[in-house]
């Protein structure tokens, strides 16, 4: 089986318009949430994590051609070319687009017409991002919920793995409006507070807005210093909106991931779950990683930092697991206090300094859908 190394990465967040930037701020526990009163988004204020006007990501209007959504998916992947070896003219290399939304929120002020129908389809927006990079073979896109990131990276893998192509290009986004807020408070999903992972008394998710972007390749001498090493997804097969209650297909993912990786429990170091801070999710994720034996491993979640960014939160809670190899660091879990699971976790609540090597990536969405992908560092 061919090896599948990480050649270069990016964030933009409202924590930083480069994953270094984003991952300093991360160790720093500085968190892109906050209140916003925005009659525009909601009849009530919110918390989530969104970019104000110093991020160059908060004007709504078209830039030569392209929406906000996209704008954010090209600052992403031209960051993430520059800073490798991989060429997106190159006819072995595959661009893979993930979100969950896309260009939804032009549903709410344009008016119905075939042009908008046009611009709202995923792979329209994929079209215009491989035409604007020269990308040679046709996009590939993926939206399934909240895994919608780590089953890109997934299917990246196997792409390379397979020999079809060497590099893939994986980006992906979402932005926060009225219509998708609103979707998640009709669930009364949404936190009147800073969100809590795993915590006694979480109530629920914060929204937020973000683009991430992982060149895979299988030249090692493009590898940045960590490979993808497996990956699964899973079903639970139990309901449109609420996870499964034993956690057991979770773990069927992350068996599977493990299995791939040909590591056991005793070989992960730390566990970035999904943790959204909703009582049935973080419950569902507790017995996941019981039934997986790794109870005592150390977990986070950062949407603490970054609050639920959908189809970019694999991506970019992937790139910090990727960073956090490379600095011997793990994660606190902002907003953990006291553990609020049915099963023991051991949860990071301060920043933890020690020797890595493999860590796990996990993610859960509407739909029942599962994921799991392991990452390790590239032993040269």
């Amino acid at each position: 089986m061919r090896a599948v190394f990480i050649s270069s990465d990016n964030i933009v967040s409202p924590l930083g318009l480069t994953s270094a930037e984003n991952f300093k701020n991360l160790r720093a526990a500085v968190t892109g949430i906050r209140k916003h009163d925005r009659s525009d988004m909601s009849e009530q204020p919110f918390y989530a994590a969104l970019f104000d006007e110093r991020s160059g990501f908060s004007d709504t209007k078209n830039k030569n051609g392209f929406t906000r959504f996209e704008q954010l998916l090209q600052a992403s992947i031209e960051n993430a070319l520059n800073s490798g070896q991989v060429k997106p003219t190159d006819p072995r290399t595959i661009f893979i687009l993930s979100s969950t939304k896309g260009n939804i929120s032009l549903l709410e002020t344009g008016a119905d017409s075939k042009e908008i129908a046009e611009a709202v389809s995923l792979q329209h927006s994929a079209k215009k991002i491989a035409d604007h990079f020269q990308f040679i073979n046709k996009p590939v896109v993926i939206s399934n919920a909240c895994i919608s990131g780590l089953m890109a990276m997934i299917i990246g893998m196997r792409f390379i793995q397979s020999g079809k192509y060497d590099h893939a290009v994986i980006a992906g986004a979402d932005v926060i409006s009225k219509f998708i807020l609103s979707g998640f408070q009709s669930f009364q999903a949404v936190s009147n507070e800073p969100c809590k992972p795993f915590d006694a008394s979480r109530t629920g998710i914060n929204l937020g807005e973000a683009a991430g972007t992982i060149i895979l390749s299988a030249d090692k001498n493009n590898s940045a210093g960590v490979k993808i090493c497996g990956g699964s997804v899973s079903n639970d097969a139990n309901h449109i909106s609420g996870p499964s209650r034993t956690g057991a297909e979770l773990f069927q993912a992350i068996n599977k991931a493990m299995q791939d990786a040909g590591l056991t429990a005793a070989d992960i170091d730390f566990i970035s779950a999904h943790g959204t801070a909703t009582v049935y999710n973080d419950e569902m994720e507790s017995k996941a990683i019981n039934l997986a034996g790794m109870q005592d491993v150390p977990v986070n979640s950062l949407k603490g930092y970054y609050g639920h960014t959908l189809g970019a939160a694999g991506l970019i809670e992937a790139i910090a697991c990727i960073h956090s190899l490379r600095e011997n660091v793990v994660l606190p879990t902002v907003g953990f206090g006291e553990l609020g699971v049915p099963m023991p976790l051991n949860v990071c609540s301060s920043l933890q300094e020690k020797p890595l090597k493999n860590c796990l990536k996990t993610a859960s969405g509407f739909g029942g859908c599962n994921a799991a992908v392991v990452l390790s560092k590239d032993e040269k």
